[in-house]
């Protein structure tokens, strides 16, 4: 069976800024309005970024964990996408685990980065391969702009051919 590519046209989506945020309001509108933006993606890696401002603010004068989340959850869920999109089949894709570390209050933009691309390659090969579903536990740094880390969070995904 052909192993899969990832699909260079939602990578071409994914960094169109206008279409994206088009993709993102009609698909994940909560993070579209918590202001989660892709700066950069290939497929090997990809980085978002969440703003403090008032839509994504908690009362303690920082970016909410929810919002810190889904920055991060969305910098592999895009590359997720590209490589499912590419395997030329059906595949499902899902997270069934997430584990965060907060080290600091996130009081600007935090940038999350993903660089796990190849690893999601070869689990969705995995998957579409074997015909067995296939677990990968991928890990995402966030960031402020000044390097100073602020969360890290572990993010289990599971691919299955449908």
């Amino acid at each position: 069976m052909a192993v899969p590519v990832a699909n260079n046209r939602f990578i071409r989506l994914v960094n169109n800024r206008f279409r994206f945020s088009l993709f993102l309001l009609y698909k994940l509108p909560s993070a579209w309005l918590a202001g989660v933006r892709v700066v950069s993606m290939d497929a090997h890696s990809c980085t978002t970024v969440v703003p403090f401002r008032w839509l994504s603010q908690n009362p303690f004068r920082s970016t909410y964990f929810a919002c810190l989340a889904m920055a991060a959850e969305m910098s592999s869920g895009v590359l997720a996408i590209a490589h499912t999109q590419g395997a030329g089949l059906r595949v499902s894709m899902l997270v069934t685990g997430m584990e965060a570390l907060f080290l600091k209050k996130a009081k600007t933009k935090t940038y999350f980065t993903c660089e796990a691309g190849d690893d999601i390659h070869r689990a969705v090969a995995l998957a579409v391969n074997s015909g067995e579903p296939s677990t990968i536990h991928i890990k995402v740094t966030g960031k402020q702009e000044d390097g100073i880390e602020i969360a890290r969070f572990q993010i289990t995904w599971s691919f299955k051919k449908v």
